[in-house]
């Protein structure tokens, strides 16, 4: 499950799995769809799409309450997620779609390597994209969480189908409920995706041009500044780690003053440009300077790690 769409039910997440009974998950159907009705959703659609929900899903169930703990280093996620296969097969997707980039970059003015980047850790770039049908999936999470979020959720997928946008069985994603290439949740999808064609309905599930224009624009309206990097590995030859981390943000020039080195290549900025010197491992382990852009990332999923990986991810394929 994505990070950030744990974020509105995590006290709740902690609690014992509630004891299932057919009667006890019928009530609570009853409630989502008087909750669907009272927001304008046509009966017909809510019937639809709650047509065989009859028992709260067993897989999303186990998957939910088997999360495993996030206690690796950044050294070990990253050798998994930045793999040899991962950064070749975006390779040959960015061959395939250079021209797409390239006109989404100019209209959106997110850079490639960060699309690429996010595309590959969500999705391997499309090829994973998860097949649950999110409804279940999310009203199985707002019974067994009793959750107003993903109950909320649940509402908003059935927006999709009333409005034309998706029939139901293209509503397909993960476990958490988070659909197509980009991984958007239906609130998402409805407030941010776009055709990048502008005729018709966003097809983030099929369509690439549709899933990373959909993704730019997640990132623009989270305050994306274009033509600025979002993080650099760098050299720090530091004595301590004393104003470190991602919430002490300084200047370039303070960093370089203190024994960063940054490496050949990197992009010219001013001594005055606003970073922050991150150490994922802490002191002796690698070395990050995290720029505004590396915030805006965090907008997608609120990680450090995942941050600075979809980052080396995309300077790997383009390298």
């Amino acid at each position: 499950m994505k990070r950030r769409t744990l974020l509105a039910g995590l006290p709740l997440a902690l609690a014992m799995p509630r004891a299932a009974s057919a009667a006890d998950y019928a009530r609570f159907l009853y409630g989502l769809r008087q909750r669907a009705l009272a927001s304008g959703i046509p009966g017909l659609v809510v019937t639809q799409a709650l047509n065989g929900l009859n028992a709260p899903n067993a897989t999303v169930l186990r998957l939910d309450h088997n999360q495993p703990e996030f206690t690796e280093t950044f050294a070990t996620y990253s050798s998994h997620v930045l793999s040899a296969t991962r950064i070749a097969d975006g390779q040959a997707k960015y061959a395939d779609t250079q021209d797409l980039f390239a006109a989404i970059t100019s209209r959106f003015g997110v850079a490639a390597g960060s699309m690429l980047g996010i595309w590959g850790l969500e999705t391997n770039y499309g090829a994973s994209q998860g097949d649950f049908y999110v409804i279940d999936a999310l009203a199985t999470l707002a019974w067994d969480r009793n959750s107003s979020y993903f109950a909320h959720e649940a509402v908003k997928a059935m927006q999709i189908i009333a409005s034309g946008d998706a029939p139901v069985g293209q509503l397909t994603g993960s476990y958490a409920g988070a659909m197509g290439q980009p991984q958007f949740m239906p609130s998402v999808y409805l407030s941010t995706a776009i055709c990048f064609s502008g005729h018709g309905a966003p097809d983030i599930w099929h369509s690439n041009a549709d899933a990373l224009a959909s993704m730019a624009n997640y990132l623009v309206k989270a305050g994306w500044h274009a033509g600025q990097p979002a993080s650099e590995p760098v050299y720090a030859h530091l004595d301590s780690a004393d104003g470190t981390g991602r919430e002490n943000v300084r200047t370039l020039g303070y960093w370089l003053g203190r024994g960063v080195q940054r490496l050949p290549g990197a992009m010219p900025l001013p001594p005055d440009f606003p970073a922050a010197l991150v150490l994922p491992d802490g002191l002796g382990g690698q070395a990050f300077l995290a720029y505004h852009n590396f915030y805006v990332i965090r907008r997608y999923n609120p990680s450090d790690f995942y941050a600075l990986a979809t980052d080396a991810l995309g300077r790997a394929i383009l390298s």
